[in-house]
């Protein structure tokens, strides 16, 4: 397995070569707070409690909710797994850190997150963290892309797309392999339930590091296929529809591993030290190995795969007792490649690219100001069948958009471009490019001009 530990080095000495302004003091990592980035799978829009799902029981993420901020506009890097994480973990556009589309899922090809982009492990490893990335990563699947290659001291858990969570083989099609790893060492744990042994693994992390500052990328597989719910939370939801009864109880399922771990934060006493963030990666899916659906995506249309905000408006949430609000709620816009330089914001640690594309919101988490997002921009794929998005301000247009699940069909002038204003109609129910081509061609030129200004691998 390759080691990240060269890139590190290489990367503190560039830290610690900037003005003394932008430098840690010494001493001040072990009084910095830990970060614990819980990152769930294939969860719906408003599936949580405290997003106003009433049909569904999450007291886990409700109580992270009633411990911090929780965001209404939040949006995914992607709609897609691989480049929704590459957005996280490196603060930029998935297309320009290399990420366009999903990374294999096959042992031994080389796609996934290129070797030169600099992961938020790496930058807090620079900084004196202990760093892990337990549960899934679906950023490449050769040791130079693996976690321990990208700035993660300790890795446990699956580096493709999904598993089954007792056998832990791959979960598409044949031939099936298995596929779970600790620091890119095959392990065997054949049984076992996966949330359960990210709980223990995590666990076991956290107290052999509770004298040190830690960062960890706690990436769940939930509530991605194949629906495996505890037994008690699928006799709790027998009585709703198919296929929303399975898709419950595997949310409830991973919401009460959330709470293990919070447990843990709290039983060890540093849960006033630790930051948690909570997103979920995209919307629900509606592919036929999940059922063809289950998520709720509330009032939004569309799911995973689209750009429509039923696809990419997701649910959000920091918490660090004492030091941040509790229980409050925040409307401005914000996406998941804000996380690294909030974090960085927060713990006082200097940011060792700058070249990235996320803001820091940390004075929106703390005082409710304005959102540094005037302008969001996606993108899945390249070329000229690329489906993109740009939002600015309430209007939001989506060129070659993939048709939702839900709502209107699109017809084809529909596809190629659709224009949408949120403030009036949330749901996109309506094209209104008819209307106001200004809008939308102005829309279309900010995409070009982003697009062109892409210095991507």
């Amino acid at each position: 397995m390759l080691s990240s530990t060269p890139r590190i080095l290489a990367l503190a000495t560039v830290l610690w070569t900037l003005p003394a302004a932008f430098r840690p003091e010494i001493g001040a990592a072990a009084t910095r707070p830990n970060v614990v980035i819980i990152f769930t799978d294939d969860q719906g829009s408003i599936d949580a409690g405290c997003y106003g799902a009433d049909d569904l029981e999450t007291p886990g993420i409700d109580r992270l909710a009633a411990r911090g901020v929780r965001f209404t506009q939040f949006y995914a890097a992607s709609a897609v797994c691989s480049p929704s994480r590459a957005g996280l973990l490196t603060g930029r556009h998935p297309v320009r850190a290399g990420v366009p589309s999903n990374a294999t899922s096959r042992q031994g090809e080389a796609a996934g997150l290129p070797s030169e982009e600099i992961t938020i492990a790496e930058t807090m490893k620079a900084a004196g963290y202990a760093t892990a990335h337990i549960g899934k990563w679906h950023l490449g699947y050769v040791p130079e892309k693996m976690p321990n290659a990208q700035g993660f001291d300790f890795s446990f858990g699956h580096m493709g797309g999904c598993i089954d969570n007792y056998s832990h083989f791959f979960y598409w099609n044949g031939p099936n392999r298995h596929d779970l790893w600790r620091n890119g060492r095959e392990v065997h744990r054949a049984g076992h339930f996966f949330p359960d042994l990210m709980v223990e693994q995590a666990a076991e992390f956290i107290e052999a590091h509770r004298e040190q500052p830690f960062f960890m990328y706690f990436a769940m597989n939930t509530p991605h296929y194949p629906y495996q719910g505890d037994a008690a939370w699928l006799e709790r939801y027998a009585d709703l529809p198919y296929p929303r009864n399975l898709y419950n109880a595997f949310v409830s399922t991973l919401d009460a591993r959330i709470a293990r771990l919070l447990d843990v934060l709290d039983q060890l006493q540093i849960a006033e030290n630790t930051i948690v963030v909570f997103q979920s990666d995209h919307g629900h899916s509606v592919e036929d190995r999940a059922h063809r659906g289950g998520g709720n995506n509330g009032p939004y249309r569309g799911n995973k795969f689209t750009l429509f905000e039923g696809g990419i408006r997701v649910p959000a949430m920091i918490a660090w007792t004492g030091h941040l609000p509790a229980g409050e709620v925040r409307d401005q816009m914000a996406h998941s490649c804000d996380w690294l330089p909030t974090i960085a914001d927060l713990c006082q640690v200097p940011l060792l690219d700058r070249a990235i594309d996320g803001q820091s919101i940390a004075e929106v988490i703390r005082s409710d100001v304005a959102s540094p997002h005037e302008t969001l921009h996606w993108q899945i794929g390249v070329g000229g069948k690329a489906q993109w998005a740009v939002r600015r301000g309430d209007w939001k247009l989506i060129g070659n958009a993939n048709p939702p699940a839900d709502g209107p069909e699109l017809t084809g002038e529909d596809r190629k471009l659709f224009l949408s204003n949120l403030d009036q109609d949330v749901s996109e129910a309506k094209n209104l490019i008819g209307d106001h081509r200004e809008i939308a061609a102005e829309l279309q030129t900010l995409h070009t001009q982003w697009e062109q200004s892409l210095d991507r691998p």
